[in-house]
């Protein structure tokens, strides 16, 4: 949304209220910190991010008898680890919150392209608890019955598939 309106707003930028250009601002913040995220992301997420992670830690180890392990000494690691910790919070939310937002789209794009299915579960992540735990018990029901009647999501009894699995063993050979 922020990239489509960006280029109508550049284009009108002398006549922006206000309100706009904070929504202006708003939006390149915004991408700026989704394009800061997802590059740390991939970056901090590797094996050479883990890699520096261990040498610091062994660094800070060796260096331990060096400072006779002193209050100082300690509170650097604690320090580092803990605003390492508290910015890397929202870097996983962040990614989590992106990747959630496309399987569900994705999700939400195969329910809908799909003949038969309820297009009433679209956007299901936006229903509250209650109706979520109603529809996870409908579920249940459903699945236990299909079990109980000997069938799989295909509508095909546990025998007919062992028969058939059976007959294609036997022509194979």
């Amino acid at each position: 949304m922020c990239v489509a309106n960006h280029n109508m707003m550049t284009m009108q930028k002398e006549t922006l209220k206000p309100q706009e250009k904070s929504r202006d601002f708003f939006c390149v913040a915004s991408d700026a910190f989704r394009f800061f995220a997802k590059r740390s992301s991939k970056m901090l997420g590797s094996a050479w991010a883990f890699a520096t992670a261990i040498l610091i830690i062994l660094i800070w180890g060796v260096t331990g008898p060096m400072f006779h392990y002193s209050d100082t000494w300690q509170l650097i690691i604690n320090n580092g680890t803990t605003i390492v910790t508290f910015l890397m919070v929202f870097l996983i939310q962040n990614t989590q919150n992106r990747d959630a937002k496309a399987a569900h789209l994705k999700l939400d794009e195969l329910i809908r392209a799909l003949k038969g299915a309820r297009n009433e579960l679209i956007d299901l992540e936006t229903l509250t608890d209650e109706d979520l735990t109603s529809l996870e018990k409908q579920f249940s029901r459903v699945r236990k019955k299909a079990e109980r009647n000997g069938n799989d999501r295909g509508g095909k009894t546990r025998a007919n598939r062992a028969e058939r699995a059976s007959k294609d063993i036997q022509a194979r050979h």
